[in-house]
């Protein structure tokens, strides 16, 4: 302090001229190698630049994601949530000089969808009812026989015979299982409890999967945990080449049910010891692949298509692990499984478009062909593009059924690790079937319609489902809001059918009045 008193004023303002352009150049190249992105209090990548439109731009895109709630569908038919408060929509505050000071919205008011309501309810009641029941079809079972896999094998449930053993065995050829079914606990519980004896790996596939080998010959199929459940699906990398999530087994699993499908085989969480009930039980091949990580963890690989190898590699912490466990389907001779392209697979090409995607007139296509010209099977794929777009999953390219049951049987959901990947994105072109076709089953749109209405919205009643289960919580908590906003995007869609079918109607009731006057 003496050495600074003894210059002079010049000095003085010189020295603290040098020290603040050294600090502000200093400041400026520490925040221009550590740029952290946050922009409006959440994180972007340093490397993306991010435009808002401004309060003068009423045009702009941002601004119509506020006006509208959800965002504008873009060319590849999805939607993009903003995720901003959900109840502060649509207002102006004003600060205390009386001039706007920021934008504040606020909520928009809850639609029941009283309109849909009436179409489940009371359907007789429009003007031409026939014409809206070929929109929501209530289907009439109250004849339909419904056997089970062991009525159809003529066989008897051993005494001795395992939990799963027993719920294979009672598989109907309208469901899994039934709603009060016990037998769905006790299969997880035993997937959860009981020692594992053998694990070998399942062949094909592009990702790593192991066969887990219980005593009594029960068999699980495990999906290890390959990242931490915040972790979003990459936006530059497309829906075929994203990893396989272990949650979202799990997820899907008690969300089929909640839904009333029961057409997916019982899924649970389980935290294994790499070392104690992997590596020491599993055969030559697989534990040639097992090494230890830089960071001192126990990883392995495996043998696969794509993602096996060291840099793919699944790691303990230091060798506990987490995964999925779903339950094995029947692997008897008898029990053999039909294996169906679906008709709105996609393309599974960077460029090239499936066929669903740029006909018009498609889904009229598909009602000629068998078997979705008769029974319940495209009144089924109706149900299975709702659980899609519900999950996310854009991976639907094949389904499977029982061949004992013939064609008027149930198709098996199956495979959803690539669901729950993206929670503010609603991928729209998963609902192409119900959007093309304007069909849905009663029951499905009064389960919708209850869930979003209440008592319990679908997200708590998914949450309460998986309350109990050993990796809790299985779901990122943005996903779970995704599901109560995509069930309001579901609604909507069918009532835009419905205002659709409407104004065809009307527009035929002219033309018939027309046509009469003229001949009269």
């Amino acid at each position: 302090m003496y050495w600074i008193r003894s210059k002079k004023l010049k000095e003085r303002l010189a020295l603290g001229f040098g020290a603040s352009l050294v600090l502000f150049t200093l400041l400026l190249v520490i925040d221009l190698q550590m740029d952290l992105g946050v922009s409006r209090g959440e994180f972007i990548p340093s490397h993306g630049r991010v435009r808002f439109a401004s309060e003068d731009d009423k045009s702009g895109i941002y601004n119509e994601f506020h006006r509208k709630y959800l965002a504008k569908s873009n060319a590849s038919g999805s939607k993009e949530y903003l995720t901003t408060n959900p109840h502060t929509r649509g207002r102006t505050d004003t600060s205390g000089a009386g001039y706007p000071s920021k934008q504040v919205t606020t909520a928009p008011p809850h639609d029941r969808f009283k309109d849909l309501t009436a179409l489940v309810v009371a359907p007789k009641n429009r003007r031409n009812p026939q014409f809206y029941e070929r929109i929501v079809v209530k289907e009439d079972q109250s004849d339909d026989e419904n056997p089970t896999l062991a009525e159809m094998l003529d066989l008897r449930v051993s005494p001795n015979a395992t939990n799963l053993e027993r719920f294979q065995l009672s598989i109907t050829k309208n469901e899994l299982y039934a709603k009060s079914d016990k037998l769905v606990d006790a299969v997880i519980q035993d997937m959860v409890s009981m020692p594992i004896k053998h694990v070998v790996q399942k062949e094909g596939g592009t990702q790593i999967k192991l066969i887990i080998e219980y005593p009594n010959d029960i068999h699980a199929l495990f999906k290890p945990m390959r990242f931490p459940r915040e972790q979003q699906t990459l936006p530059n990398h497309f829906y075929f080449t994203d990893y396989e999530r272990h949650n979202a087994e799990i997820a899907a699993f008690h969300l089929d049910r909640i839904m009333g499908f029961r057409r997916a085989m019982p899924v649970t969480g389980r935290i294994l010891n790499i070392t104690t009930e992997i590596e020491r039980v599993c055969d030559d091949n697989l534990l040639k692949t097992f090494f230890i990580s830089p960071a001192r963890n126990k990883c392995f690989h495996g043998k696969c298509s794509y993602y096996c190898d060291t840099s793919h590699a699944i790691c303990g912490s230091p060798d506990t692990l987490e995964g999925s466990f779903a339950a094995f389907l029947p692997t008897q001779a008898d029990t053999q499984r039909k294996v169906w392209r679906h008709p709105w697979r996609r393309s599974y090409h960077k460029r090239r478009k499936a066929q669903w995607e740029t006909d018009p007139d498609y889904c009229a296509m598909v009602r000629d062909i068998p078997p979705y010209d008769e029974d319940r099977r495209l009144l089924d794929l109706m149900d299975m593009s709702v659980f899609d777009f519900l999950t996310g999953n854009m991976d639907r390219h094949h389904y499977e059924t029982f061949k004992i049951f013939g064609n008027d049987t149930f198709p098996i959901h199956l495979d959803h690790g690539r669901g729950f990947g993206r929670p503010f994105h609603d991928e729209l072109s998963i609902l192409a079937p119900l959007l093309q076709c304007c069909l849905i089953r009663s029951t499905t749109l009064e389960t919708l319609l209850l869930f979003h209405n209440g008592p319990k919205s679908l997200s708590e009643q998914l949450r309460d489902s998986m309350a109990n289960d050993p990796i809790v919580p299985v779901l990122w908590e943005p996903h779970m809001v995704a599901l109560d906003r995509r069930v309001a995007i579901i609604l909507q869609a069918i009532r835009d059918c419905v205002k659709k079918a409407s104004e065809e109607e009307d527009f035929d009731a002219a033309g018939q009045n027309h046509l009469d006057q003229s001949f009269s």
